[in-house]
């Protein structure tokens, strides 16, 4: 572990120019405390980061078409009509962002998330893609497109923190059994 903290204590810091102020879209799964815990992270980092996502209520987003504009009779319009309703907000904001995180959960299928994924690719945009392991088969060509993949979302936070101010975690995530790779590899570069 010495070599570790040495081997950090030695690099240099990466910053970003100081008045930036890094737009973070949240895209995927509502259904569990994901946005948070990032919002919570960066907050606690005070990283310059301004968070935005999708409409996060189930209900708001299918009904609010038929809310502003009127019920309609058949579902397949109901549905248009939030859709359209979504995607204006949607596309500006994955357009206006830095980074996309694209959350995929085990419980739903998100079709939405997907869709996002691939339009902040079209784009050209950095993913952070964010699900369990289990999913990583399934989703390989998202993660393919994907500048990280992420199995929690502190990883979000550690990776948003080391890109925008060159801060790595104080302990690696496979603690005392992480070894830099100088050590692993050998130096390999006369200036490491």
């Amino acid at each position: 572990m010495a070599t570790t903290i040495k081997h950090i204590l030695k690099r240099g810091l990466a910053t970003s120019p100081a008045d930036k102020v890094w737009k973070v879209y949240l895209s995927g799964e509502i259904h569990s405390d994901w946005r948070q815990v990032i919002s919570d992270g960066i907050r606690s980092k005070n990283l310059p980061v301004s968070l935005s996502s999708p409409n996060t209520s189930h209900e708001d987003s299918d009904d609010c078409g038929a809310i502003i504009l009127g019920m309609e009779e058949k579902r397949t319009n109901w549905d248009k009509l939030g859709a359209s309703m979504n995607n204006i907000r949607t596309k500006t904001l994955i357009q206006d962002a830095d980074v996309v995180v694209v959350r995929f959960g085990e419980k739903y299928r998100q079709w939405n998330a997907a869709f996002d994924a691939g339009y902040a690719a079209a784009l050209n945009k950095a993913i952070i893609t964010l699900h369990p392991p289990t999913l990583s088969h399934m989703l390989k060509e998202v993660n393919a497109s994907a500048s990280v993949v992420c199995e929690d979302a502190e990883q979000v936070v550690d990776t948003l923190a080391y890109v925008i101010r060159g801060e790595l975690p104080q302990k690696p995530r496979d603690g005392d059994s992480f070894v830099p790779i100088a050590d692993r590899l050998g130096a390999g570069n006369p200036n490491p």
